[in-house]
């Protein structure tokens, strides 16, 4: 307890005994106990660091920003209700100003083109994370691909769904997540011609450097869907650094890659798979696994 100079003396018995507690932060006296505040203001930092080596940079409270909101999280938000902090109802005057504020506040959210633009096509892109099973960063990259798409203006006349697909779609590319443009156009339900064209435009206007997927990437997604043995995976795994060291997986579908090294290890390892069952699992044609499993299976002789 530490004595409060500011309030010199109690206002029930005039006592200068002033006391506020360090715990609760209640302000009372200690003679009559009457209790001046429940609770005091936080004069503190509005942040707390949890950094055991106890440096100096903090971490500020709140959700934090992102790209996947339309406005990243920073918008202002005023209650319906008439009442302030403390539960009690506000003023005459002072509820014909939150009014206002409140009318001011909803006109200057969402009547600009962009913004409503924005708003449609990251609540269709957050409708995707669920259905093609991605994780938050992809997301934050197609959010970010699709935000610089229409600062280049570059989905004026186009529709909103194939270009929030197509920037998913790219932002599965650039990071490496296994995911084909059937995958991403059943998910949309938009169509597989129409997404394609507006990743060529984003590919092309925005630069996009993209890396080659790696086929070993698809291989255990095509084997969970079949639940292939882990010693199955490896010796594909396997076939295809072999088809890599050679050269031989360059200009191939990866996913058709993938799916042909694992119906090798089947017949290896003398798993029962029918290439019908891995042609649908990979999203190929039976046609291809046949082509590549020729040539996979040559190699492996040698």
């Amino acid at each position: 307890m530490v004595v409060n100079n500011s309030v010199p003396s109690c206002v029930r018995c005039g006592k200068k005994s002033m006391l506020i507690d360090d715990v609760t932060g209640e302000q009372f006296c200690a003679k009559c106990g009457f209790v001046v505040s429940e609770k005091a203001d936080a004069s503190g930092p509005e942040w707390r660091s949890f950094q055991k080596d106890g440096g100096s940079d903090p971490a500020r409270t709140g959700a934090p920003s992102s790209l996947t909101i339309h406005d990243m999280g920073l918008s202002t938000v005023i209650n319906p209700l008439n009442k302030d902090a403390s539960g009690k109802p506000l003023a005459a005057s002072m509820k014909s100003t939150i009014e206002r504020l409140r009318t001011w506040d909803s006109r200057s959210q969402a009547h600009q083109p962009v913004d409503r633009n924005l708003r449609q096509a990251l609540g269709e892109l957050n409708k995707l994370k669920d259905k093609v099973a991605i994780s938050a960063n992809v997301l934050e990259k197609a959010a970010y691909i699709y935000r610089k798409a229409l600062e280049k203006k570059l989905v004026r006349g186009r529709s909103i769904s194939a270009m929030i697909a197509a920037s998913l779609y790219a932002a599965c590319r650039d990071t490496e997540t296994p995911r084909t443009l059937r995958d991403i156009a059943d998910a949309a339900n938009v169509k597989r011609k129409d997404i394609a064209r507006c990743y060529r435009l984003l590919h092309h206007e925005l630069e996009l450097k993209m890396p080659v997927v790696d086929p070993i990437q698809c291989v255990a997604r095509i084997s969970s869907k079949l639940d292939i043995t882990e010693k199955t995976k490896r010796y594909a795994i396997k076939v295809l650094k072999d088809a890599q060291e050679r050269k031989e997986s360059a200009g191939k579908d990866p996913m058709g890659l993938a799916a042909s090294a694992l119906y090798l290890s089947c017949v290896k390892n003398g798993v029962s798979v029918t290439q019908r069952d891995i042609a649908e699992a990979a999203g190929v044609t039976e046609v291809t696994i046949r082509n590549r499993y020729k040539g996979l299976k040559t190699n492996q002789e040698d």
